[in-house]
């Protein structure tokens, strides 16, 4: 230990500072020096017998190691070494750059099991080299080329002219290009492989995009579902608080008035019951039950995110041809009706007839829906008026044949669908009649309500105003009086704003072919092609419109335009406020049906496919089953009905096929 003390450096510091080993303060020299110590001790142990001083000797060795020990330099020391970890003795012979290095280009096995084989052709330096950009070799070379040959620059062609070509310099060139066609090469490679991985995550994500479309309409089926159950639940609690408040109101009555009935006579007792009678009385006004509303909670959002055109349903919904058809939300509520003189409801969401509305004497020639009231007008001259709240529907298990598939029992996937038998009704539609409206005395073509006020149109070319209400008629519109009366004072005016056509009403088309009402407005579109403007207050025609050339058979307005579809083959758009054409489009057959939501405009034009005009760019397509029946090697029928709300499109076609669409 002294002899170490006395290889300390001039400058008085030791060399432990400048030559610790694994950071314990122990330097090289130490070792040395204690290794050597232990060589001699050894030596002594393992020499010769007969050397007389290897006693000594080796007395000698341990007293120098046990000195050795007893520094408390190097017990400090040796105990620092001893309790360093395996870690600490790594890192102190690496620099903390080098450890996060290490560190973050450490992968653990599960990663390392999961690389993707590696298809490309190209290294990875080699793709480093391709992307790297090509003229800024060419321009420093260049660069040289005229700073060594001065101020005077050469053109190629000069160069070439003035300097002869030479095989290394050709073959120099020759390499350029060699390299440049293999960098392309690289290129390209890499495009490709950035392509295929683009198609690999569209793909995937398509799936994915799959898998949540599942799931929503799923929730929206539960949706459905949940909200059927709180309507039964509502209707229930009305009928218990109706029954308890006639049990109050009876219990209330007095009794004093139960002897006067006595001295009544039989015949009045007859002719009383007879008067009263619910079937007379249903005839002057509707029964006093109220309509219960069943106004979906939540609004459906699954065709949202279909592409336009997609198919949804379709459905083998008559074995004739659909004369009329509406819902009231997508996947909600739909209400059909045939030549077959059936009318049918259908839940959209399933895709399956809940029931039949019976009671008119002749198919239903217009209908609509609006929340839980429909309205259906027929060739029997008479207006029914219909609550789908008041159906009484079946168990669940009465609506599926648990042995087999269910559309086959609904007779919906026939090939003939004469054959088919007919759907099992899933609940009882008895007690849906509200009351009838009987006063046209020809068939009922056209008919629109809102809120109490019904409107219909007849081919006995009058237009009648409902009180559903009272459920009487409050007001008759006479078409052709009217029509003459705005033809004779445009005769004798001299500022007339349109002139008569002279145009007689087309016999083979409705003569009231649709009409709209809001408030005290009407618009009517009738068989001479003219669109006339009502004012239900006065009972007078406030505006005509004049353009079209044949019978009106659709129409619908909003606030600013009115839109109709016409048998002369063409779509007018109308500004309500000026009363002139704000733009048309023809097609190549009339147009049988026509509505509109707030993008696009959707007709039923004569053909297999529904065509659709989009309001916002102006764009024609078409949407159905026609679009790829050629592919397909079908003929799908001609789409007669039309509907849209909010994307949802759904088309009743000659063969009574209804085909339900994202638009």
């Amino acid at each position: 230990m002294e002899g170490y003390d006395r290889n300390e450096s001039p400058s008085g510091r030791s060399d432990a500072v400048d030559k610790s080993v694994f950071g314990a303060g122990l330097t090289t020299r130490h070792l040395e020096a204690f290794g050597r110590k232990v060589t001699s001790t050894a030596t002594h142990l393992i020499g010769p017998a007969s050397d007389s001083s290897i006693g000594e000797h080796y007395q000698n060795a341990l007293t120098d190691i046990q000195r050795e020990l007893r520094h408390p330099t190097v017990q400090r020391r040796i105990w620092a070494l001893a309790q360093t970890t395996p870690t600490d003795l790594v890192r102190s012979k690496l620099s903390t750059s080098e450890i996060q290095s290490r560190a973050l280009s450490s992968l653990p096995d599960e990663l390392l099991q999961n690389i993707p084989e590696d298809t490309n052709t190209y290294s990875l330096f080699q793709g480093f080299q391709a992307s790297l950009p090509e003229t800024d070799h060419d321009h420093r070379k260049s660069h040289r080329r005229r700073s060594s040959k001065g101020s005077k620059l050469l053109t190629d062609a000069d160069r070439d002219r003035a300097l002869p070509s030479s095989i290394s310099g050709l073959k120099e060139e020759r390499e350029r290009l060699n390299r440049r066609l293999e960098m392309m090469g690289i290129r390209k490679n890499m495009c490709s492989a950035e392509i295929r991985e683009i198609d690999n995550k569209i793909a995937n994500l398509n799936n994915m995009r799959k898998i949540v479309l599942d799931r929503l309409a799923g929730l929206e089926m539960d949706e459905a579902e949940l909200e059927h159950r709180l309507v039964e639940l509502d209707n229930k609690l009305e009928d218990m608080e109706e029954e308890q408040e006639e049990l109050a109101a009876a219990q209330a009555t007095p009794r004093s008035g139960a002897g006067s009935d006595q001295f009544l006579s039989s015949d009045d007792q007859a002719m009383d019951a007879s008067f009263m009678s619910e079937s007379i009385y249903q005839k002057l006004s509707p029964r006093s039950r109220k309509h219960r509303s069943t106004r979906k909670r939540s609004m459906p959002i699954l065709h949202e995110h279909f592409e336009p055109g997609t198919a949804i349903k379709e459905i083998q919904a008559h074995n004739d041809l659909i004369t009329a058809l509406d819902f009231d939300v997508p996947f909600g509520t739909m209400v059909s009706a045939a030549l077959d003189d059936t009318v049918r409801v259908w839940d959209l969401n399933s895709g399956r007839c809940l029931g039949f509305l019976e009671g008119h004497h002749a198919s239903v020639r217009c209908l609509q829906v609006e929340d839980n009231i429909v309205a259906t007008g027929s060739m029997d001259a008479s207006i029914r008026l219909w609550d789908l709240s008041r159906a009484h529907f079946a168990p669940r298990d009465n609506r599926i044949n648990k042995g087999g598939n269910e559309d086959e029992d609904n007779g919906l996937n026939y090939p003939n669908p004469e054959d088919a038998p007919p759907s099992p009704p899933t609940c009882s539609m008895e007690d849906c009649a509200v009351f009838s409206l009987e006063a046209h005395v020809d068939e009922v073509t056209a008919l629109h309500f809102r809120g109490d006020t019904l409107i219909s149109g007849s081919a006995d070319k009058t237009l009648r105003q409902w009180d559903l209400e009272k459920g009487r008629c409050v007001q008759t519109l006479d078409v052709l009086w009217a029509a003459a009366q705005a033809s004779t004072s445009l005769a004798a005016g001299t500022n007339a704003q349109w002139r008569p056509t002279g145009r007689l009403p087309d016999a083979s088309a409705d003569f009231v072919g649709a009409l709209q009402c809001f408030d005290a407005a009407l618009a009517c579109g009738t068989a001479d092609g003219i669109i006339r403007l009502w004012d239900l207050r006065s009972g007078q025609v406030h505006r005509s419109l004049v353009g079209h050339t044949g019978p009106i058979t659709c129409l619908q307005f909003d606030d600013v335009h009115l839109v109709t579809g016409s048998l002369d083959r063409s779509i007018r758009i109308w500004d309500l406020r000026t009363g002139s054409i704000y733009d048309a489009f023809a097609y190549d057959k009339p147009i049988t049906s026509m509505m509109f939501d707030s993008r696009r405009i959707a007709c039923a034009a004569g053909e297999n496919v529904v065509k659709i005009y989009d309001k916002t760019d102006g764009h024609h397509w078409d949407c159905g089953a026609g679009v790829s029946a050629e592919v397909e090697g079908t003929n799908p029928a001609t789409v007669e009905r039309v509907r849209i709300k909010d994307g949802y499109l759904v088309e009743g076609r000659k063969d009574g096929v209804i085909g339900v669409w994202a638009c």
